[in-house]
């Protein structure tokens, strides 16, 4: 294992820890992977985030046999969602999912996030899809969660959480912090009688200079 590789490592368990220290995350429900060259680095399943080294973390072939790894411990149990996402998408270097609390509570109703603030645009539309329900770690989930992520860098898993992708596993995290709060936000507008919903011009406005707010990844 190189220097490059064991920091990569050593970042996917440090936003496994702040990821549950934030809220954003209960106990080792939710995984994070990212590509390193031919391979993903993904956390494995069922190991508390606190007990984690870099060697800790599993290795998977992108493009080699479908589910062979290498590592300590198996991989996490949704790997299947995170190696297909890279697969089809290869702008995607980091995948995050979690089991947040109002996520998971919009996915629990499957309700799409709609145009009720104009963040939703960094997500890439005027929605966040709250994708069909299938069970955990299968390859029909997987299906699923491709199909409600297209055009998108987000959704929702229905009954189960949020999944969102990124560049880099620091701008996947901060999406996955601003998706948990545009769902506690629309949530809360629900109950004192529902959202004023954007129009589709208001979010094709906001989307032309989107691109560019929050959280930027380093040029090269």
């Amino acid at each position: 294992m190189n220097t490059v590789e064991r920091e990569l490592r050593s970042q996917i368990i440090s936003k496994a820890l702040w990821m549950n220290n934030s809220g954003l995350n209960q106990g080792t429900s939710g995984n994070i992977s990212a590509r390193y060259e031919d391979r993903m680095l993904i956390t494995p399943s069922g190991i508390p985030y606190e007990t984690l080294e870099p060697e800790s973390i599993s290795s998977m072939p992108i493009d080699g046999e479908y589910g062979t790894w290498e590592g300590l411990f198996k991989p996490s149990s949704e790997w299947r969602f995170h190696l297909d996402i890279m697969r089809a998408r290869p702008e995607v270097n980091a995948v995050v999912h979690t089991h947040s609390i109002y996520a998971t509570t919009l996915a629990m109703a499957r309700r799409d996030v709609p145009a009720a603030h104009y963040m939703v645009a960094i997500f890439g539309g005027d929605s966040v899809r709250c994708s069909e329900y299938a069970t955990y770690g299968t390859k029909e989930l997987s299906d699923y969660a491709l199909q409600a992520l297209a055009g998108r860098n987000a959704c929702l898993l229905a009954n189960h959480g949020m999944l969102v992708t990124g560049p880099s596993l620091e701008k996947a995290m901060w999406l996955a912090q601003e998706l948990e709060t545009l769902c506690r936000q629309y949530y809360q507008a629900l109950l004192i009688g529902g959202p004023v919903i954007l129009s589709d011009e208001n979010i094709a406005d906001t989307m032309k200079t989107i691109s560019s707010y929050g959280l930027q990844d380093k040029k090269e």
